[in-house]
């Protein structure tokens, strides 16, 4: 047997040595192949940023309005809120979002998950024109979003009344979801720039009670980059989600953007354990998303930042928010095989 010294020498040098890193595999829960001018690097590059940056696989989706460059602005916008001009609904987004998906080589065409989003919500038409684009293609579209219904001062910007993700046109799109098993994302703000109250919840929360059988995901968490300008933190965010995923089994919640900080992370970058104990109390419920729009640079860059909050979680629990929750709530036929 060594000498105690020996074994305590031993034992300290472990203990000083870094844990192994984990080497994570990401799913990008929600990407935008185009801009809100409906343009995109393409294909190639973003295969490239997937690459780079552990990605197998990614939702990939339109953006369902077009900025509009008015005849009175000399240059033009570089984003929606760049100026006062409108914004309208577009639907050739999923033409353009099909017709890259399908120029893809047969290797790699599995690894993308496209969503139909180029609709009016506020158009009870809309299931009609939607179950037109699947029969046009079946089997290409595995989900239906990112549905814009409250968006900050792009609903403002939209001609027409504001949409709601409760709306009667909604209410038959979600019938539809749920006829052709594909899952639905909603960005729809849980409150407005200025109340520090769920101001909107009852929006998401009737199609949650009302179609028990379609698998919401909530864009953000309903947060946003606007409100976060007037208000730093939503206190009311955290408590708010864990009520609603212990009673509604069909919502799932996507981390992306704004969630990441000031929510999973606090201002140290160290994870904030309510946060961690909710994703561990709920861990299949919980995916990542990059939210980029048309340009893929860096586009790893966007989900390794929640490492710091991946790596303080059980490591099952992690390797499921960052790769498998997403393709385990894709239609049954299209779901890949997960690291599970």
């Amino acid at each position: 047997m060594p000498p105690v010294r020996t074994c305590l020498a031993v034992l300290a040098l472990l203990s000083a040595l870094p844990l192994q890193a984990r080497d994570y595999r990401y799913s990008d829960a929600h990407l935008h192949y185009v801009d809100f001018f409906q343009e995109s690097e393409g294909m190639r590059p973003l295969l490239d940023a997937m690459d780079a940056g552990g990605i197998e696989h990614v939702m990939i989706s339109g953006v369902p309005v077009a900025k509009k460059w008015h005849e009175d602005e000399p240059k033009r916008p570089r984003y929606y809120a760049g100026d006062d001009a409108g914004a309208y609904w577009y639907s050739a987004t999923d033409v353009l979002v099909a017709a890259a998906v399908k120029g893809l080589p047969a290797d790699q065409r599995h690894r993308f998950h496209p969503f139909l989003s180029g609709f009016n919500p506020n158009d009870k038409n809309a299931d009609a024109h939607i179950r037109r684009m699947l029969e046009l293609d079946p089997g290409l579209w595995q989900g239906i979003g990112e549905v814009f219904t409250r968006h900050d001062d792009l609903t403002a910007l939209i001609d027409g009344d504001t949409p709601r993700a409760n709306n009667e046109a909604m209410s038959r799109v979600y019938h539809l979801a749920a006829e052709y098993d594909l899952p639905v994302m909603l960005h729809s703000n849980i409150t407005s720039k200025r109340e520090r109250n769920p101001l909107y919840l009852q929006e998401v929360e009737e199609p949650l009670r009302n179609h028990p059988h379609v698998r919401f995901i909530w864009a953000h968490g309903g947060t946003s980059k606007e409100i976060h300008r007037h208000q730093t933190r939503l206190d009311f965010l955290h408590d708010t989600l864990a009520r609603l995923l212990a009673d509604y089994p069909n919502l799932y919640i996507d981390l992306s953007w704004t969630m990441h900080d000031p929510y999973l992370l606090d201002a140290d970058g160290k994870p904030r354990a309510n946060w961690l104990k909710l994703v561990e109390r709920f861990p299949d419920r919980f995916m990542l998303g990059s939210d980029v729009v048309g340009r893929f640079n860096g586009l790893g860059g966007y989900l390794k930042v929640y490492e710091p909050f991946l790596d303080a979680l059980p490591e099952a629990v992690a390797r499921k928010v960052a790769r498998d929750n997403f393709l385990a709530v894709l239609p049954r036929k299209h779901r890949p095989q997960t690291s599970n």
